[in-house]
């Protein structure tokens, strides 16, 4: 199959993305009249985030912080638009095999690292190998190649990536950031200190790294050479703004009054108690996206005592008021969830909806059938003379987004209501990553951008464990999912895909592997003197064609 002007028609649905931030207003999706004439370079844009990446490097890092950072630093084969449609853009045309086991890409011949180093076959190879390598320890990008057996260079601009089993998702997470490309010559020097030392970045994107100060800030500036952005883009040539510096400001007071007093240009991350004073300002836009992908969810580790026990996990599911506490928490800015995929997500299952409600008796009568209807001093449930408890471990503050330890405290509050005690220790980062990863607590929690059904795969496939490098948290290994999954993998076709995915939803609830929470909501607050600011596929902001009245 040849794909020059390709689709990647999965599904209709247009993802709140490729939107337009105008003169005035609120939005929640489409796009907004920008209102101020013809763009003009120059300038420069401070945008504040809520967190620091744990790791800066997209080929190691599972974070969405680091994507959406790093996306102006490295650029993808190919595009994919809000209306799910492929483009090209490092990659000027691609062939796929009719059993998605290989995949062809022509290669523009005008594309240059930011050191100088010619982007080429022999680039891409070093990048799918990089991801590949153990020796890496990607925590996601290998995963959205796992089956990856080699790139051939057929020739200076022709790259043939091969895996060992179908693989129609690949061009999506071809896209992605995390498979975005370095320079050969950085992977080769500078490889250990991608993590940790941002100015060692080096990529084709409209953008390089300037200055870097942990923890605070990291200042980009335009690449004079940039020439070859995606096919549809708003224009062509170098990025409009001089500068980008990107701010890291975890308290939320802070953010939220860096931007209402304009010492920011822009904000992600907007509290949902702040989002009508920050709507109410005539200097600012806010703009709520909401993200497809995986819905914020509770992972219950199914290969840990109590929780191997399905009731136990049904018990836990069952007995946390959701409804009640996402309203609580988020002021009615966040919907709760009902499936491990987001609404926005390709072969989203609408039947779930309101199929499990909050059900305290249910939980408790599930308990009692378990064995755990004993009661100790302080009320938590015991049997054999052992207390009903898990951990559920918090990262250090600043590394916690959306307010989710307020949160962790509603659901704490509600599972001791049926006997369950719930322990919050907080690990150092190192710590949490290694534990967590090895299976050492009961309980883990995450959210997780990407506009494509397959990330179902990444969560409840047993190949994606996260003890070799997958984000499988539950450590669930059910011959089912692995097989819908796996179907899924193989295929475009959206019959066959809503099919499975659904089935996979289902399941999913049913074992009580996951506890899905609330779907992942961002209101932006922007100033009113910055336009053409866009969304990608996965909602994550792209300063490509942004500019400035500020000059």
């Amino acid at each position: 199959m040849r794909f020059v002007r390709p689709t990647y028609a999965l599904t209709g649905v247009t993802v709140a993305a490729a939107l337009v931030l105008g003169a005035c207003g609120s939005s929640d999706g489409g796009s907004a009249d920008t209102g101020s004439g013809a763009p003009s370079a120059g300038g420069s844009v401070t945008y504040a985030v809520d967190t620091e990446p744990v790791c800066y490097n997209v080929h190691v890092s599972p974070q969405d912080i680091t994507a959406e950072i790093q996306r102006s630093v490295v650029d993808s084969l190919v595009f994919l638009d809000a209306d799910q449609k492929l483009h090209p853009w490092l990659a000027s045309s691609w062939e796929t095999s009719s059993d998605f086991k290989t995949f062809t890409f022509k290669l523009r011949k005008d594309v240059t690292f930011t050191d100088g180093t010619p982007f080429d076959a022999n680039a891409v190879k070093a990048n799918f190998d990089h991801i590949a390598d153990p020796k890496t320890k990607s925590q996601y990008a290998s995963t959205l190649i796992k089956t990856y057996t080699g790139t051939e260079v057929v020739d200076q601009y022709t790259a043939k990536i091969g895996f060992s089993a179908p693989s129609a998702p690949f061009l999506q997470a071809a896209s992605t950031p995390y498979l975005g490309f370095y320079s050969p010559k950085t992977l080769q020097a500078n490889a250990d200190k991608l993590c940790s030392e941002s100015p060692a970045q080096v990529g084709t994107g409209p953008f390089t790294v300037a200055d870097y100060t942990k923890g605070q800030s990291i200042k980009f500036v335009k690449n004079p050479n940039y020439n070859w952005a995606p096919e549809g883009s708003a224009h062509t040539g170098p990025a409009y703004l001089d500068t980008l510096t990107i701010r890291v400001l975890p308290e939320d007071s802070t953010r939220v009054g860096v931007l209402s007093s304009g010492q920011v240009d822009g904000a992600r991350a907007i509290p949902p108690a702040n989002v009508p004073a920050v709507e109410a300002n005539k200097a600012l836009n806010v703009v709520r996206l909401q993200a497809a992908g995986g819905t914020y969810q509770i992972y219950l580790n199914v290969t840990r005592t109590p929780l191997t026990d399905q009731r136990v996990r049904t018990a836990i599911q069952r007995g946390i008021d959701l409804g009640k506490d996402v309203q609580a928490v988020y002021f009615g800015q966040y919907q709760r969830a009902w499936s491990p995929l987001a609404p926005r997500t390709p072969s989203y299952d609408k039947s779930l909806e309101n199929s499990w409600p909050y059900d305290p008796a249910l939980a408790g009568r599930l308990l009692d059938e378990a064995g755990w209807s004993g009661r100790d001093a302080e009320g938590y449930r015991t049997k054999d003379g052992k207390r009903l408890s898990l951990v559920w471990p918090l990262m250090p503050a600043e590394y916690v987004r959306d307010q989710r330890q307020v949160l962790g405290q509603a659901v704490q509050a509600d599972l001791k209501k049926i006997g369950v005690e719930i322990q919050r220790p907080t690990f150092d980062i190192g710590t949490f990553i290694t534990k967590g990863y090895g299976g050492e607590f009961d309980v883990l929690d995450s959210s997780w951008a990407r506009p494509e059904p397959d990330i179902l795969r990444l969560f409840f496939n047993s190949a994606s464990s996260a003890a070799t490098g997958g984000q499988n948290t539950s450590f669930i290994s059910d011959p089912q999912l692995d097989q819908w999954t796996n179907e899924g993998a193989a295929t475009l076709d959206t019959k066959i895909r809503d099919d499975v995915y659904g089935k996979t939803q289902k399941r999913v609830i049913d074992l009580a592997a996951s506890v899905p929470v609330y779907v992942p909501t961002t209101a932006i607050g922007i100033s009113k003197q910055v336009h053409g600011l866009t969304f990608d596929a996965s909602s994550w902001p792209v300063f490509y064609s942004t500019w400035t009245d500020k000059k």
